[in-house]
């Protein structure tokens, strides 16, 4: 069963609005969305916005263990696996590929569907861990962490991927000092990315120091340094 949703000349609710959507050109642009209940969605959408505020209705309006959506022109998917804490992201066009996410926070679903239907499978490439293999997965959060760090050979790269995880879940401390990555997040939270930043802070020479008392224990603190400043501010 599938049913034609227009949200195009609709009155809808702003659920995630950091800038205003750009009109997908040429417009409308039409997704499918699916679950395992076989109730499929298809949408046409004006722009990104508000394909998001669509496919949050179907996400939140049903369980299963399984949401894809796709792009069939651009011969892309993103699937979301809550109960395995899985987020896969298929490209089945020229070159056909696949990458998957470990995902340790249920809130990294919809925010990954809203970057889909921003930049389609390319919009995702800064979004974590990615992984061609779905066994990689399978290793310990510091082995992939590790893995990851050990693909990034350049000054250039690290630190392009420092303010990533920064961006992701950090601030900056009030004193201006320090950059605090995992902010308020427990030390069993993130555990993949904090080994990733902690071999990456090793390579790069950042100061890290440690957190003031009554820190959150997952919380990673280092000190301000002009190549993280301004990756940061771009990031920001």
């Amino acid at each position: 069963m599938s049913a034609l949703i227009h949200y195009t000349g609709e009155a809808v609710t702003r659920e995630r609005r950091t800038h205003m959507a750009r009109p997908y050109r040429p417009g409308p642009k039409h997704f499918v969305f699916a679950a395992r209940d076989g109730d499929d969605q298809q949408v046409s959408v004006a722009d990104p916005q508000e394909a998001y505020v669509a496919f949050s209705a179907f996400f939140r309006g049903r369980e299963s263990d399984t949401y894809t959506i796709k792009d069939e022109p651009a011969r892309q998917s993103l699937v979301l696996m809550p109960r395995l804490g899985v987020i896969s992201r298929i490209d089945d066009a020229d070159r056909p590929r696949s990458e998957h996410l470990q995902v340790d926070r249920a809130n990294r679903y919809l925010p990954s569907a809203m970057l889909f239907f921003e930049n389609g499978y390319a919009g995702l490439d800064r979004f974590g861990q990615w992984f061609s293999d779905l066994s990689d997965l399978d290793a310990s959060p510091e082995t992939r962490g590790a893995a990851r760090a050990a693909t990034i050979t350049t000054e250039a790269a690290a630190i392009e991927e420092v303010a990533r995880i920064w961006a992701d879940s950090g601030i900056v401390d009030p004193s201006d000092q320090y950059y605090v990555f995992f902010d308020s997040h427990d030390v069993e939270d993130d555990r993949a990315e904090r080994a990733e930043l902690l071999q990456l802070i090793e390579f790069l020479g950042l100061a890290r120091v440690d957190a003031p008392a009554g820190a959150a224990g997952g919380e990673v603190w280092v000190r301000t340094d002009a190549r993280l400043d301004v990756e940061c501010a771009r990031w920001s």
